[in-house]
């Protein structure tokens, strides 16, 4: 087994990969309010290493630091939802955003634009980009969150369902039409989910791919997240 092959303890493990979990923590405190402690998700992060360490199973392919980052990014986001800070209306406001774009998508047929959702809830365009900027700073959001749906309130938790043949199959009936709708969300959009989730920039670094300021970013992460959820709202 892994662990038997590659560590003696879990000081080693730890030692090895200290730097795998840091990386992470930083990366997503780079999304969270000041009032979140990089510490404290270092933590979580060395949890979610030590379950990877002992639940890794070679045989199913991917590698360790590629399963290890999974976990370890599922644990620190576990502990963020623990403590959330978000004010209520502001999940309110991201349900209306998500469901202006289903409106406005199933009545055209195509991508929602920025101007068409604001129309659609009845904001000026200012007004619709602060709403995006407040989801954005408020909440956490991730492709793992996606890949583990909760409440609208995070800090209400849906008990896990079972683990049993039923549920891998639901489970990869969802990572399967989360990939397509990834790959139907509008170009800049999913250019920015790459550049985040994929090549681990933040979101400074993608303006300056992208030639557009870290707030307008912002505006095009937390917009295609609630795109996203528009689109799955079936799954939640």
């Amino acid at each position: 087994m892994y662990n038997q092959l590659q560590f003696t303890s879990s000081d080693e493990l730890i030692k090895q990969y200290s730097p795998l979990v840091k990386r992470i923590a930083h990366h997503l405190l780079a999304r969270l309010p000041s009032t979140v402690v990089l510490d404290d998700l270092i933590q979580s992060g060395m949890i979610g290493l030590l379950e990877a360490a002992a639940k890794y199973d070679p045989s199913k392919g991917a590698s360790f630091e590629t399963y290890a980052g999974i976990r370890i990014r599922g644990s620190i986001i576990d502990e963020v939802r623990r403590g959330d800070w978000t004010p209520r209306s502001v999940h309110r406001n991201g349900r209306r955003v998500s469901e202006a774009i289903q409106q406005v998508e199933a009545r055209t047929g195509r991508d929602a634009s920025d101007s068409e959702v604001a129309k659609e809830m009845g904001v000026s365009i200012d007004q619709y980009h602060a709403l995006l900027k407040d989801s954005v700073d408020s909440r956490l959001f991730s492709l793992d969150e996606l890949l583990n749906p909760q409440d609208d309130y995070p800090g209400e938790q849906v008990a896990a369902a079972g683990e049993g043949p039923n549920t891998r199959v639901e489970e990869q009936a969802f990572v399967s039409a989360l990939v397509k709708e990834i790959d139907n969300l509008p170009e800049r959009e999913k250019l920015v989910l790459a550049l985040y989730y994929d090549e681990e920039l933040n979101l400074k670094e993608i303006g300056q791919v992208l030639g557009v300021s870290e707030s307008r970013v912002s505006q095009i992460h937390s917009q295609a997240a609630l795109r996203l959820r528009s689109r799955l709202g079936e799954w939640r």
